[in-house]
């Protein structure tokens, strides 16, 4: 399907949720748990985690460790976690985040894995692996992350309608243009994924979760908008949007 063509899909699909009944209390925190825990599992699982959702479900919701897992993953989960609350309290303020935003954000992903890196731009050069893509010097990435803060700006007047821009697609461009800068040693991908969520809830719409099982064809849509062709990750985007609000109009029609 084309971009154009799914986008007024979601938009279908989101105005006949808003018309649908509000969850209950107790279906809004049972839907909030389940997509909390796949949006942990997934985008951690993205980076190599071996947590299965069973155990991220174990990790977040009784605090335990899991026997034979590094101690690494279970601080990622715990990590994630916390900063989707984060995300969650930011897209109450509907202000677009700044750098200060980010690099909280990123402070929380990496908190207890690496505190010296944590909310901290990096001193020098990075590779992706796999890729062919080379990030920037790290001696540019301060005004690159600079010209970032005022794009999200400029654009989160009025959620970027006013500049045509469609709010899943400043979305998408924000997780590329995050990623395509990779301003931190680490935690990048992670940060991206929930920087673009909280866009798309200041927005109004659902979160946009990248499975596991689509790792490949994410890296794919990256590695060719690198390239200069966006298409085919604002495609992919805005499918995991559509597949949230499908999810949330299948809560609600029960």
């Amino acid at each position: 399907m084309e971009l154009k063509a799914l986008l007024a899909k979601i938009d279908a699909k989101r105005a006949e949720l808003d018309r649908q009944r509000p969850l209950s209390a107790a279906e809004a925190a049972r839907l909030r748990e389940y997509l909390d825990v796949e949006w942990t599992y997934n985008s951690n699982a993205i980076e190599g985690s071996t947590l299965t959702r069973q155990e991220t479900l174990v990790v977040l919701k009784h605090g335990l460790t899991v026997g034979g897992k590094p101690l690494v993953e279970h601080l990622e989960a715990i990590n994630h976690h916390a900063a989707i609350g984060w995300v969650e309290q930011l897209a109450a303020r509907l202000a677009p985040p700044g750098e200060a935003d980010i690099l909280a954000l990123h402070r929380l992903v990496l908190r207890s894995i690496d505190d010296a890196s944590a909310g901290v731009y990096r001193q020098g050069q990075v590779y992706i692996a796999g890729s062919a893509h080379v990030p920037p010097p790290s001696r540019a990435v301060p005004g690159r992350m600079a010209e970032f803060a005022a794009w999200l700006a400029r654009t989160g007047e009025d959620q970027g309608v006013d500049q045509g821009l469609h709010p899943v697609v400043r979305a998408a461009h924000t997780h590329f243009w995050l990623v395509d800068i990779h301003p931190f040693v680490d935690g990048n991908g992670r940060t991206a994924r929930l920087l673009m969520n909280l866009l798309l809830l200041q927005s109004g719409y659902p979160i946009a979760i990248i499975r596991q099982e689509d790792r490949a064809a994410y890296y794919a849509a990256l590695e060719a908008a690198h390239e200069g062709r966006l298409d085919p990750f604002l495609l992919l985007v805005a499918e995991a949007v559509e597949c949230t609000l499908d999810i949330f109009l299948a809560a609600t029609a029960e």
